[in-house]
Parts: C-alpha cells; sequence; structure tokens
C-alpha cells in the first residue's frame, strides 16, 4: 500500500502526516485556567521528533503561544538546519514568556510584524513555511487588515503562505480568492466531520490542516474518558476534551460510542490511532492530520499510520454508522 502525501505550495511533496507541537510547549494558563498539557521531559521531546524525522515526517505545526514561547523554542531546536523540514506556527495571543500567562490578542499590523520576528528568532529559521491567524472569529475590517499585513510578509519573504485556524467557515472564507492563503487549521476526527471547511479547502485547492484528529487523546486508546487530568493540564476541565468529539450527550455516551468503534478501528493490524487517522485520509485528499505527541512512542506510532494508508470505503462506512448515532 503506498503512503499518503501531498504536494504543497513550496514545491515539496511531503508525507500526508503532520506533528502538532502544543503538547510539547508545557504549561500555560489564561489566568487560573490551564491552556497546555502538563510537565513535558523536554529531552523526550527533541528525542520525538528525530523519531518522527526518521520515520518520514516533514510537516510540523506549532504555535508562539504554546507554552508561552516553549514549544517553538524547542522545535527550533530539535529542527534547527533542517531545510527540508516544512514549519507551521501561528499568531494572535499574546503571552508572557516569564509567568506563562496569555495576557490579550493582536492581529493588527504593528503586532503582527512584532509577532513574526520573534517566531523567527525562536523558531531559528529566516522563513516560516505557513504563518497562521490563531483568532478563530475575526472579522470585517480586522480581518481585512490582518490579510494585507499577512500579505506584505509573504513579499518581504519572512513568511511563505499563510492560513487561518478557525472551526467558523464564515470566518476563515474572508480570505478566499487571495494569491498566498493557503490553508485553514481546524478541528477533524471521526466524531467531528467539518464537512462544510473541508468542502471550502476542497473548492479552493487549499489545505486542510486538522486538529484534534484523536480527540485530544481520546481516540489514542489509552485513555478512559472519564480520565483524571493533573490540574496544570486543558483536559481536566473536562469540556474541551468532549468539543472535540463532536455532539455527543454525555461522557458515557461519548465511551459507549468509542468503545463501538474500536475493533474497526484497528482493522488490517492498525492501532486505534492509527484507524483514526486512516479515516480521516479516507474523506479527503485535502487533509493532513497533525496528531500530538509528547513522547518518543507516541510519535513511532502516529508516524506508523502512514505505512497503513487510509480506511477502505467499506470501513468508512460502517464507523460512520456507527458514530451518527446507530449504536445507541
Amino acid at each position: 500500500m503506498s503512503k499518503p502525501d501531498i504536494a504543497l505550495w513550496t514545491g515539496q511533496t511531503i508525507p500526508r502526516l503532520g506533528f502538532g507541537c502544543w503538547a510539547i510547549g508545557g504549561p500555560f494558563w489564561a489566568d487560573a485556567i490551564p491552556v497546555g498539557w502538563g510537565v513535558v521531559d523536554d529531552n523526550e521531546s527533541k528525542a520525538a521528533i528525530a523519531a518522527a524525522l526518521d520515520a518520514g515526517i516533514r510537516f510540523f505545526d506549532t504555535a508562539d503561544v504554546y507554552g508561552a514561547g516553549h514549544s517553538e523554542k524547542i522545535v527550533g531546536e530539535a529542527l534547527k538546519g533542517r531545510d527540508d523540514v516544512f514549519v507551521a506556527t501561528k499568531f494572535g495571543n499574546q503571552f508572557n514568556e516569564d509567568n506563562k500567562q496569555i495576557t490579550g490578542k493582536g492581529a493588527d499590523r504593528a503586532y503582527i510584524r512584532k509577532a513574526v520576528q520573534s517566531s523567527l528568532r525562536r523558531l531559528k529559521r529566516d522563513v516560516i513555511d505557513l504563518y497562521q491567524l490563531h483568532i478563530d472569529d475575526l472579522d470585517g475590517d480586522d480581518a481585512k487588515e490582518t490579510q494585507a499585513a499577512l500579505e506584505e510578509l509573504v513579499q518581504e519573504g519572512l513568511i511563505k503562505g499563510y492560513g487561518w485556524s478557525s472551526d467558523h467557515p464564515d470566518n476563515s472564507s474572508q480570505w478566499l480568492g487571495a494569491p498566498n492563503y493557503r490553508s485553514i487549521q481546524h478541528d477533524l476526527n471521526l466524531f467531528t466531520p467539518a464537512n462544510e471547511t473541508l468542502a471550502i479547502v476542497e473548492k479552493h485547492n487549499m489545505l486542510s490542516i486538522n486538529r484534534a484528529p484523536l480527540a485530544m487523546g481520546m481516540l489514542g486508546g489509552t485513555y478512559k474518558i472519564n480520565h483524571s487530568f493533573g490540574e496544570d493540564d486543558v483536559r481536566s476541565g473536562g469540556a474541551p476534551w468532549l468539543n472535540k468529539m463532536g455532539h455527543v450527550r454525555s461522557t458515557e455516551d461519548a465511551q459507549q460510542r468509542l468503545d463501538g468503534i474500536r475493533e474497526i478501528l484497528t482493522t488490517g493490524g492498525r492501532t486505534v490511532a492509527q484507524g483514526a487517522l486512516a479515516w480521516i485520509w479516507a474523506h479527503s485528499d485535502k487533509a493532513l492530520p497533525i496528531p500530538g505527541f509528547r513522547t518518543v512512542a507516541q510519535a513511532e506510532e502516529n508516524a506508523g499510520a502512514l505505512e497503513f494508508g487510509p480506511l477502505d470505503v467499506d470501513t468508512v462506512q460502517e464507523i460512520d454508522q456507527l458514530v451518527s448515532g446507530e449504536m445507541i
């Protein structure tokens, strides 16, 4: 079976799997609310990135706010000197690197110019392959100013293209038709199909970058829905966790649906996580899932999904019927 791949606007053709670097940023906060994934081991994070590279991964997605700059620094150190790797990052959240607090939002021209220089420094790169707006609901004149500033950065050679991280198609559609608007990043997993956004990217020949492809770990096959996480973990609040699993009614509902598809996802020798990634590939040839990771083992398992490729049509239909609610 051939590995799924995708051609990018930069001229690169890469495996159609990226790695999301939110989790390796470590703890950070919005007042008292945790928005990171808990304490991390930077050496393990770098080893995991090395394992991903060895397995063929060439797309890494981060954001300046992850760990209040820490994720970008780790990515920069791990990928220093690798010009064969595609690096995507995001801007829009202001933060304090010292106390790891989010302090506000910023998307005007002056802020963007400051933010891109800071990201270039932390990432140890001369140009950012993809620079994404990290405010999902910007609109009107504010969105136009942001886009104009991003086009300027492309012309100046600081970024190669830009995108929008948003689950709101009405917002992300505002930039359509611009020459360097390349991608929309959005939630996509077998519980959250995102059909409207996928239709947009397919019509306009864009890239669909898929966050939460494993539903924040729930489709990784390890945790139960009611798993207890530490106070510095974004998943400890419960709500973000369930939001990544579509419109389920309760934790019990979500667990029942997950248990019902576990065996099907492992068809052909896949793990549950590999089956969940294979479901995404079967749904759109524009989709590039970016599962998170914190360990070498997770990196190797996720990258191993490439060896299996997409699920077949019959298996996808069976999964979709169960997830849609026919099983309960």
